[in-house]
């Protein structure tokens, strides 16, 4: 494989839910309520999922993607702040080739109608990779799955 240059992008999402920054930061600090809203859609399926919710913690989970190799994501807990803040660093590899690493914070305010998330991230994107749209792509249908889950 000829190595290339890496390509770097900046996501930025933001949501607004009807409910309070406690309930928001729960289903990112609890494995059972992450497992309910951050899965991969149809076609693809959770292999293994650990999380150590703590500033310098990890999570691993092992991702089967359709008929491709399973796909490991392995986060790193940087900056916790209890209903305000986590700040995270992961990285992605298939077939034992890191293809992007990334740097993420989402950030939790209080409004009168429940709770703003902004999410930012800062990735870089190897060979093969899934790059900038398709990772774009995935935190949206996400954090689409945290509203549902949030809604219940």
């Amino acid at each position: 494989m000829e190595l290339q240059r890496a390509t770097h992008a900046t996501i930025v999402i933001e949501r607004n839910f009807p409910v309070p920054p406690q309930r928001v930061f729960g289903a990112f600090s609890d494995i059972e309520k992450k497992r309910k809203w951050f899965a991969p859609d149809e076609g693809a399926k959770i292999l293994s999922h650990e999380m150590d919710f703590r500033v310098g913690g990890k999570e691993m989970k092992l991702l089967q993607f359709g008929e491709f190799p399973p796909c490991t994501n392995e986060t790193n807990y940087l900056v916790i702040i209890p209903n305000h803040r986590i700040v995270i660093a992961y990285t992605m590899t298939m077939g034992g080739h890191t293809f992007s690493s990334s740097h993420a914070t989402f950030e939790f305010s209080a409004t009168e109608a429940g709770t703003n998330m902004l999410f930012t991230e800062q990735a870089a994107f190897f060979e093969n990779s899934d790059g900038p749209k398709m990772r774009e792509e995935g935190w949206t249908k996400l954090i689409d799955q945290l509203a549902r889950t949030l809604a219940n």
